[in-house]
């Protein structure tokens, strides 16, 4: 009966269950971020327009001097995207690091998160800087064909040189 009474010891080491838990937000952080990269886009600034562009290079008549200069733009913010992500990995690595302290400093928790937030936001202008230096990169016919029947039509035409995407093979 005294056996009975005694609390059951956890068959799970204590510090295995920090790491799970640690586990655990370093799974949702990842997730949010394929979110972020992979989610929908039903916004028009989540569009890859660069890409999309170059897609159709044949159907919009791109010169070979467009198309470098529009893989050049969207090489350029690919390259400011990475250095941004592994900026902000290396700040919610300094945020998890603040938030296991016993006493958490709250100012400099905050600071952290508003430097993430700069970066993201900074990012996004960036994205939409060079979407518009693309976009310059079209002639007004290029860029009428482009925006009135590409970009906003589910009929498009052949991708040149690409594999088809999933509706497109449907």
């Amino acid at each position: 009966m005294a056996a009975e009474a005694e609390k059951p010891k956890s068959s799970v080491p204590e510090e295995l269950t920090d790491a799970w838990e640690r586990f655990q937000r370093a799974l949702q952080d990842w997730g949010g971020r394929l979110r972020e990269r992979f989610g929908s886009r039903d916004s028009r600034e989540d569009r890859p327009t660069i890409t999309q562009i170059l897609s159709y290079r044949d159907y919009l008549g791109l010169s070979g001097e467009q198309v470098k200069k529009l893989e050049h733009l969207r090489d350029g913010l690919q390259r400011q995207s990475i250095r941004n992500d592994a900026d902000l990995r290396i700040i919610e690595l300094d945020v998890a690091a603040l938030l296991d302290s016993p006493t958490v400093d709250v100012a400099k928790v905050e600071a952290k998160i508003r430097e993430a937030e700069k970066l993201r936001a900074d990012l996004r202008v960036a994205r939409v800087r060079t979407i518009e230096q693309a976009k310059s990169v079209l002639t007004a016919e290029q860029r009428k064909k482009f925006f009135d029947s590409v970009a906003t039509s589910s009929n498009r035409p052949a991708r040149s040189g690409q594999n088809p995407s999933a509706t497109e093979k449907e």
